[in-house]
């Protein structure tokens, strides 16, 4: 199954999770997973939040990401990936004066049982 984010319209977020300013989603979901193309403005965030049944993979295509986790924080740059386990939380912010562009899979623990 070929998914093409890129012809997925984009939605605008504010304050998605909690977080400032505007992330636009392009987005895929189903009972397994959700696949997530995100752009989060210069100064914007998404909110800290729980993973309470999945995990995700955050793979950072453009710009920084500081990314605070429940036990610091880290500084992503285009081409590396956060992990954030099941159980644990996280918020990302884009840094800097460029959009922060985000590939990002979230899935499910134990679905599809």
């Amino acid at each position: 199954m070929i998914l093409d984010l890129q012809h997925i319209s984009e939605t605008p977020i504010h304050n998605f999770k909690g977080g400032d300013g505007m992330v636009y989603t392009r987005m895929y979901s189903d009972d397994l997973n959700r696949i997530m193309l995100a752009r989060i403005t210069p100064g914007s965030s998404i909110g800290m939040h729980t993973h309470e049944t999945n995990s995700e993979i955050v793979y950072v295509l453009s710009g920084t990401a500081r990314i605070m986790m429940d036990d610091g924080e880290e500084i992503v740059h285009a081409g590396q990936t956060h992990y954030c386990p099941k159980g644990h939380r996280h918020a990302t912010y884009c840094e800097g004066d460029e959009d922060l562009v985000i590939y990002a899979v979230v899935p499910e623990h134990g679905a599809g049982k």
